[in-house]
């Protein structure tokens, strides 16, 4: 597979095996939602009826009061007793297979490049670190919101992204199926996708 670079003249060779694979939408949605699910803190704690003070004795005596029978002051159905089927933090992960993420991801990256939502750009034209720069930068690769794909991690680049909402930029090793879904455009450097597509084998 070739891939022309944009604003320049090289041609960048790639991979059939790897980005020219079919739509598996199954298995992206499974790693998709795995990955969502592992994002998630799961620290929502509640207390049960052992868990809150007091309650040692009973309220009241058993009968003569005219009153309903009480055991404890901390039922479910006291004020400040404790709650029934009370919430406890859980880990919300799932296993996701390496063979399986990485399927996934050459998937999304085939999808991206037959869409022509995957753009090559050299690195050169991205070493800014101006946000005024880097709007004009992407007015004119008519890619306004869009994720940046870099070979490492450029402070500067990500200084000038920081205050778009539309524009993210993350080193290769950095990249998730959620972040090429979320974004209309993919812009990544060419040393950047050869370093991807050695990771994706």
């Amino acid at each position: 597979m070739e891939l022309n670079v944009r604003n320049s003249t090289e041609i960048l060779q790639l991979s059939d095996t790897i980005f020219n694979t079919k739509f598996n939408e199954p298995l992206i949605h499974q790693v998709m939602v795995a990955y969502l699910a592992g994002a998630r803190s799961g620290t929502k704690a509640q207390k049960t009826r052992a868990m809150v003070s007091g309650g040692n004795s009973k309220p009241w005596r058993q009968k003569g009061t005219g009153r309903a029978r009480a055991g404890t002051t901390r039922g479910p159905l006291w004020r400040t007793g404790g709650r029934a089927f009370a919430a406890q933090p859980r880990n919300f992960e799932q296993k996701v297979n390496r063979k399986m993420y990485r399927g996934a991801m050459r998937s999304i990256l085939a999808e991206l490049i037959r869409s022509e939502r995957l753009v090559i750009v050299d690195a050169a034209i991205l070493n800014l670190n101006k946000t005024k720069m880097l709007v004009a930068k992407l007015q004119e690769l008519n890619c306004k919101h869009a994720l940046i794909v870099t070979d490492a991690i450029n402070e500067g680049l990500s200084l000038a992204a920081r205050n778009l909402h539309n524009v993210n930029v993350l080193a290769q090793h950095e990249l998730d199926p959620v972040s090429l879904i979320k974004f209309d455009y993919t812009l990544i450097t060419p040393e950047a996708m050869k370093k991807l597509e050695g990771r994706l084998v």
